[in-house]
């Protein structure tokens, strides 16, 4: 075999088994089924793999496999590959029950052992937590009390864990010590699906790979970072939990702060999973903790009210199924970060995110600052435009560099223009659902994309203290609205106006 041949020799897995509680739920029919299929096209599933799911609902491993045939066919993206779902209809089993019973789990026990013996999977397993998040520590609890979690004989087990990991800081320590007397830090996978994006993934490459920007990529070129993350739909069938939520909660501490720190972080000394998460901590704990009187002045939140989106009436949320009628949760966050390290001191992260908003679109701008004007105070140019580097995670991945460029004519005069760059025309279309690279990395232990105890904690101990003053017994007022299709409340631009700087909201 040449050395082209080589480095394009697919990767396996080792052989395993991958257990699902919450198969029967949305997360696992429109993601995780699609993304093991889309491991397997590729090549990198072991051909010793077995997936068992466990639900509540009863019903046979024959009737679940029809499930899965359909939901396969409605949600993999791309012509299905008949002999490929076969492969994968006959791995498939499950396994209805009650997951607070111990009968249950010895049911699971003997059901995990079968397969390993008829797949020949080693005793390597993983169990993926799709439940909600009140059932992570006794599920886990109940697993390690039947052997399930023990590693011996040279074999792993590791467990991957739905957000919300944790509501709060005092809820993350908890789970984090109830986990810590079962497993190892290096079993637990905390799963956060933005990290398995490629942009997200190439933010690391696009920094340390390029000459060109590492130089500049500090408090003494760049002005000011933005990081949108906006939703066009509303909260759907979702209000119930959401309504328990709210936009802080649920993007914030985890998917935002996450691209927080790749974008912020110092060069590790290798890719190995603990050199960058150690950087991605540094990050978090260098973040400036809001105190009582800048909440107020660095936190934006708000709610959606009736509005119209694609042309569509959108209600307000307040009669979104599930959601109560005086709800003052927050469906739109916005804050001002402060990083005090000397890298980032004196710029500003301005975060967003929000629900009904105007586009479905995130991004992460980098915005330099604006060269001196001195040279064009004769000319008709009226002011510097600043560059900016735009990274777009979603719907369409890619970057564009903006940069200004003189107008054709007699005078001096500039444009700002820009160059870019597009994943889908460069390297083709390549079917995910995020979960691909995450699956596959806790299938070979490497945990560099998920989120490590101290790095949740970090976390939580910013986003808390916000938590807390919104749901005050003082600050009950009736939250700041805006329209369904808007970008948010007045509030979150006057965060940015106030310092003399502007959201980017040229997505279309």
């Amino acid at each position: 075999m040449n050395e082209n041949e080589q480095k394009n020799k697919p990767i396996f897995a080792e052989a395993c088994t991958m257990a699902i509680f919450g198969a029967t739920g949305d997360l696992t029919k429109r993601k995780l089924y699609p993304a093991l299929y889309n491991l397997k096209r590729e090549n990198y599933l072991p051909e010793n793999f077995a997936v068992i799911g466990f639900g509540r609902q009863l019903m046979s491993t024959e009737e679940f496999r029809d499930k899965v045939c359909r939901d396969m066919r409605e949600f993999v993206q791309g012509d299905i590959k008949e002999s490929l779902l076969d492969w994968f209809i006959e791995r498939t089993y499950y396994q209805g029950g009650d997951f607070e019973s111990d009968d249950f789990y010895e049911i699971i026990g003997r059901q995990i052992n079968d397969l390993d013996e008829k797949h020949d999977t080693k005793g390597n397993r993983f169990f993926y937590m799709a439940t909600p998040p009140t059932l992570f520590a006794p599920i886990s609890q109940r697993l390690s009390s039947h052997n399930l979690l023990s590693e011996e004989n040279g074999n792993w087990r590791r467990v991957i864990y739905e957000k919300p990991f944790g509501r709060d800081l005092e809820s993350a320590r908890y789970l984090n010590a109830e986990l810590a007397k079962i497993l190892k830090e290096n079993q637990i996978y905390r799963i956060d699906h933005y990290l398995g994006k490629e942009t997200v993934q190439n933010l690391l490459v696009f920094r340390f790979a390029n000459g060109i920007y590492e130089p500049v990529w500090n408090r003494t070129h760049i002005d000011c970072v933005q990081i949108t993350v906006a939703e066009k739909l509303g909260v759907e069938e979702r209000g119930g939990y959401y309504d328990t939520a709210g936009a802080l909660r649920d993007m914030i501490p985890n998917h935002i702060f996450q691209l927080i720190t790749l974008t912020a972080m110092e060069p590790p000394v290798s890719f190995e999973a603990d050199a960058v998460r150690d950087e991605q901590f540094k990050i978090l704990h260098a973040i400036k903790p809001f105190s009582s009187p800048e909440i107020n002045e660095k936190a934006v939140r708000g709610q959606y009210s009736a509005g119209a989106i694609g042309g569509k009436t959108v209600n307000e949320y307040r009669l979104e199924k599930g959601v109560a009628a005086d709800s003052k949760t927050d469906t739109f966050a916005a804050l001002k970060v402060e990083i005090d390290n000397w890298r980032w001191a004196d710029v500003p992260f301005y975060i967003r995110t929000g629900k009904s908003l105007a586009h479905r679109h995130s991004e992460i701008v980098i915005q330099f600052k604006r060269p001196p004007f001195v040279l064009f105070r004769h000319t008709p140019v009226e002011r510097m435009t600043a560059n900016r580097i735009v990274i777009h995670i979603q719907p369409d991945e890619g970057i564009t560099q903006e940069f200004a460029a003189k107008i054709p004519g007699p005078v001096i005069n500039t444009s700002r223009v820009e160059m870019n760059f597009n994943y889908l025309d460069h390297f083709g279309n390549t079917p995910s659902t995020g979960y691909e690279r995450l699956l596959y990395d806790c299938m070979t232990g490497d945990a560099t994309l998920f989120q490590r105890a101290d790095m949740v904690e970090e976390s939580w101990k910013v986003v808390t203290p916000i938590l807390d003053a919104w749901q005050s017994e003082t600050n009950q007022e009736d939250i700041p609205k805006y329209a369904a299709g808007s970008w948010g409340p007045k509030e979150s631009d006057e965060l940015l106006e106030r310092d003399g700087r502007k959201w980017r909201n040229t997505f279309e």
